[in-house]
């Protein structure tokens, strides 16, 4: 076991010649239209990970999901193996299989150095189901592909907070470890939590309001957050409680959104921790084409705002100025639109330019980052969206806890190869 983590890492294990079940995360966005995998990111930070198996002389069975039952991106991994393959410079089969006889074979036929993938695992019904792992080991997923295996790899840290079989279920049957991505991405999270990295700010934005709310609860109850700045959708509806003017449009999709069943929690926040929440002074909107920016509460009624405003960016930079640490997650408008891709890009830049560990989370932040040419001046971008968020707020990771009991599990075995 690592000196620093508390549970197994591939550093603890032989792997020549072992069978290794191995569990990424390269869930990529897909074109709707060509199903073409439009961003590899994850598939190169992984593919680290499966060479070291590789010239470890491992035969090494990768598992992995791409999407949800009945969205656009429930696609195959056909597509994924041939760009696992193009990165690696070496072979990657591919079975159109999770678990069944023909997957069955193809790993028993594998040899030292050879890597497989199967097929989706969410086609398995099984893999779309939270349960505790101890229910999860009981799945056919790893009834069937455990017995094929010396050692179980997670590798897939985006993954650690779903209770899923490939997630939890596998720990419990057998040897397993933290592969590097997963390694690398505890490591650093967990000195954010160190003492000599206050004051901390978040930024968040982004899509995901209901898990934002629950974070925020989080990271000021623990006094993880010393400040928070909102963005986007999430500032809307903190300022729609405080009383500020949205505009009608934004009312409507606050409603739309079942966004009002959160008044009360946020009006809680507000009243409790207001010192410690920031939100727009100003915000952007679109007239005719142009952007316009008007203070919060004074835009007109039709028109929901789409970015924050100038003397919003100029507030949030001299937070991120005067920290230690600084977290974002999410943009802080529509980006797709270049008139407003403005409050983002410069948030990014001050982060960049700052003193500050800075950590983002998610990949649109790291193809602004790159586009700008500053993701030298970022410290760390996490391949996790909400695990990291969820980690960094004191919660336990069910990945992280299915690691630990098969450390305990199979210490002795392992330390006596």
């Amino acid at each position: 076991m690592s000196a620093r983590l508390p549970f197994f890492t591939l550093d603890d294990f032989d792997l020549d010649g072992k069978t290794v079940l191995l569990r990424v995360d390269i869930n990529c966005p897909i074109d709707p239209n060509t199903l073409e995998i439009l961003d590899d990111t994850r598939i190169r930070e992984h593919a680290q990970t499966v060479l070291e198996l590789s010239e470890r002389n491992a035969k090494t069975v990768v598992m992995a999901h791409q999407g949800r039952p009945g969205d656009s991106d429930f696609v195959s991994l056909n597509k994924h193996a041939d760009l696992l393959s193009k990165i690696l410079g070496k072979p990657v089969q591919f079975v159109e299989e999770v678990f069944g006889p023909t997957a069955r074979s193809a790993i028993a036929k594998l040899q030292p150095g050879e890597i497989l993938l199967l097929e989706n695992l969410r086609f398995c019904s099984e893999e779309v189901i939270e349960k505790p792992p101890e229910e999860q080991a009981k799945t056919f997923l790893v009834r069937k592909l455990s017995p094929l295996g010396s050692v179980y790899v997670n590798d897939a840290f985006a993954a650690a907070h779903r209770s899923q079989p490939s997630i939890v279920g596998f720990p419990m049957v057998m040897p397993s470890a933290a592969g590097r991505v997963f390694e690398k991405e505890v490591s650093v999270l967990t000195k954010v939590l160190d003492a000599s990295s206050e004051p901390r700010i978040f930024i968040l934005g982004g899509s995901k309001i209901s898990d934002s709310v629950n974070i925020i609860e989080k990271l000021l109850e623990r006094n993880i957050a010393h400040k928070i700045l909102l963005t986007g959708l999430l500032a809307m509806l903190f300022l729609h409680v405080q009383g500020h003017g949205v505009g009608r449009l934004t009312e409507i999709t606050l409603e739309r959104k079942g966004l009002y069943a959160l008044a009360h929690r946020v009006g809680g926040l507000l009243a409790k921790y207001g010192d410690k929440i920031v939100l727009p002074v100003d915000v952007a909107i679109s007239s005719n084409g142009e952007r316009l920016e008007f203070p919060v509460g004074r835009t007109p009624a039709d028109a929901p705002a789409k970015d924050i405003g100038s003397q919003t960016i100029d507030l949030y930079k001299e937070e991120i100025a005067n920290a230690k640490t600084v977290v974002m997650r999410g943009p802080a408008g529509v980006i797709e639109d270049p008139l407003f891709c403005k409050g983002t890009e410069e948030l990014v830049k001050a982060a960049a330019k700052s003193k500050a560990f800075t950590l983002f989370g998610g990949g649109h932040l790291r193809v602004i980052a790159e586009k700008l040419g500053v993701s030298d001046g970022i410290d760390y971008i996490s391949t996790g969206g909400g695990a990291f968020l969820l980690f960094i707020s004191g919660d336990s990771l069910p990945a992280i806890e299915a690691l630990k009991k098969s450390f305990e599990l199979f210490r002795d075995a392992v330390k006596g190869r």
